[in-house]
């Protein structure tokens, strides 16, 4: 799983995907509506996933993020210092009872593109209290494709 979480001028998002042991993968974005910081953001991008790893049972899970305090704070090299943040931690840590194994490992921001793009996008958007917002599911389906094929002969037409 990868998470990300963005705080602009626009707003802040969240997002997380989960990627399966065979490739496939399950984005998932939420777009805050209170103001925080980019500590909260990531947080709660973490837990966004955790979140979704659990309803989508997952037992085994490696969680990777460009967010270096969330991460080392998980691991308990950081100790947790902002008070705001220790609710959060401490909420985080009871979702991880959920998985058999699980690990945090930091990575680069460029490694975390995609859980990127989603906090993003889901920053930007506006949304006010009477929209509904239909949730995209993206599936693939194997089988065969059908086309109408239409030789074109070598005789003119006219």
């Amino acid at each position: 799983m990868y998470f990300d979480g963005a705080v602009n001028s626009t707003g802040s998002g969240i997002g997380a995907v989960l990627i399966s042991p065979d490739g496939r993968y399950y984005p998932v974005a939420a777009k805050i509506d209170f103001l925080c910081t980019n500590n909260v953001a990531e947080y709660e991008a973490c837990i966004l996933g955790l979140q979704a790893a659990i309803d989508f049972k997952v037992k085994e899970l490696e969680v990777f993020g460009d967010s270096m305090l969330t991460i080392f704070q998980t691991l308990g090299q950081w100790k947790t210092k902002d008070a705001k943040l220790v609710s959060y931690h401490e909420y985080l840590e009871k979702l991880t009872e959920n998985f058999e194994d699980i690990s945090f490992t930091y990575t680069p921001r460029m490694n975390n593109q995609f859980a990127d793009a989603l906090a993003t996008l889901a920053s930007m958007v506006s949304i006010t209290k009477e929209n509904f917002i239909e949730p995209l599911e993206i599936e693939i389906t194997k089988g065969l494709a059908h086309c109408n094929a239409i030789e074109a002969s070598e005789a003119k037409p006219w």
